[in-house]
Formats: C-alpha cells, structure tokens, sequence
C-alpha cells in the first residue's frame, strides 16, 4: 500500500468515527434532554476525536520504545503459549 492510499484510509477512517460519535453525542443529548446543536456535538466529538488519536500515538510510541529495549520481555514464558 502506498503512501498516498494509506493516509487516504486513514482519513476516510477518521471521518467515519468522527461523524459516527458526532451522531451519538447528538442523539445521547436528544435523549436526556440536554440539546445541543449538530456543530457543538461536532466540536465535541472532534476534541474527543484528537485526544483519542494522540493516546493512541503516544500509546504506539511508547511500545515501540519499550520493543527496542525489552525485547527478550515479548518471548512467550512457556512453549504451550507460542502460536
């Protein structure tokens, strides 16, 4: 996969949950009576959105950190785990 079509993915992805949550925090309100315009529940779910995203970045980074150093750690302890 290139490049360019990965990141396309991961766009298209991205909008997907995007208007996904932006459709769920929308509804959540309608049903608790706590309405709130589609652009808030928009703004919303983008922040979320970005903070979910940078804990997964952070998250990648920090096992790619952790890989590098501990690698002898990742070995199954017993032969009856190896897949």
């Amino acid at each position: 996969m290139t490049g360019r079509t990965r990141r396309r993915r991961h766009a298209w992805s991205l909008t997907a949950w995007w208007l996904l949550l932006t459709l769920t925090l929308w509804i959540l309100g309608q049903a608790v009576d706590q309405v709130a315009s589609p652009a808030a529940c928009a703004a919303s779910a983008a922040l979320l959105a970005g903070i979910g995203e940078t804990g997964d970045w952070v998250r990648r980074r920090w096992t790619t950190h952790r890989g590098q150093a501990g690698a002898a750690s990742k070995r199954p302890r017993s032969p009856h785990m190896r897949g």
